[in-house]
């Protein structure tokens, strides 16, 4: 679950209410590293970098692809501080103002340390919805959608649960896998696209009432916001 989670992540940026930011964007897939791989990068680089965020994709067309980042990169070091999980990655990006040049330290297969600078660029509205939901502990997905890789399809039913985060704010509120979301802070929402709608005006400092379906029954949530949240 952990690398499915990790490799549905887009970096963004949020430090206000969702409806009121201009969201970053790197354009790139990553996950947290396995012990395996921690303990690989200590014995190689030395004990100091024995963490950081591994690239798994690079988008095309992003500020990622402009800057020369590439799939297989590990992230260890945003303005020269340590990044140990993907989290911080993506919270360190959250404070840098679109437009404004990032300096990444990562370590290159073969090729040893960089100094990548990219140029943060603004999240498509898809992404942003996602990572909302994310910081309340979950991921949302059609129903109808079909495996990954393939192209979404925004037709017939609610959308519903397709990952709960493990100690996060919907896991703690007892949402599950599988439930069908029939409102998002009072909305209703009867597409994903509804959703998404319903998560960008959601304020990340405030608690978000959820109403689902869970087989034949219906159940009402509150999923408190992170103490942490940016």
């Amino acid at each position: 679950m952990r690398r499915l989670v990790a490799g549905l992540l887009l970096i963004l940026a949020a430090v206000e209410p969702a409806w009121a930011v201009t969201w970053g964007w790197l354009g790139v897939r990553i996950r947290d590293l396995s012990e395996q791989e921690m303990e690989e990068i200590s014995q190689k680089h030395g004990l100091r970098e024995g963490f950081g965020v591994l690239i798994v994709e690079v988008l095309k067309e992003t500020p990622a692809a402009e800057s020369g980042l590439a799939t297989g990169d590990l992230v260890v070091a945003v303005r020269d501080r340590p990044v140990v999980d993907t989290r911080t990655l993506q919270r360190l990006v959250a404070r840098t103002p679109v437009g404004e040049d990032l300096p990444l330290t990562v370590l290159r297969r073969g090729d040893g340390r960089h100094r990548v600078s990219v140029r943060v660029g603004m999240m498509p509205e898809a992404a942003a919805a996602d990572r909302v939901a994310i910081e309340f502990g979950f991921l949302v997905r059609d129903p109808d959608a079909p495996a990954e890789g393939g192209q979404t399809r925004l037709a017939s039913g609610p959308p519903a649960v397709a990952a709960v985060l493990a100690k996060g704010a919907a896991e703690t509120a007892g949402l599950q896998v599988g439930d069908v979301l029939v409102e998002i802070n009072g909305r209703p929402v009867l597409t994903l696209e509804a959703a998404r709608q319903a998560l960008l005006d959601t304020a990340l400092d405030k608690p978000l009432p959820l109403r689902v379906r869970r087989d034949a029954e219906s159940l009402s949530l509150l999923l408190k916001p992170s103490p942490s949240a940016f």
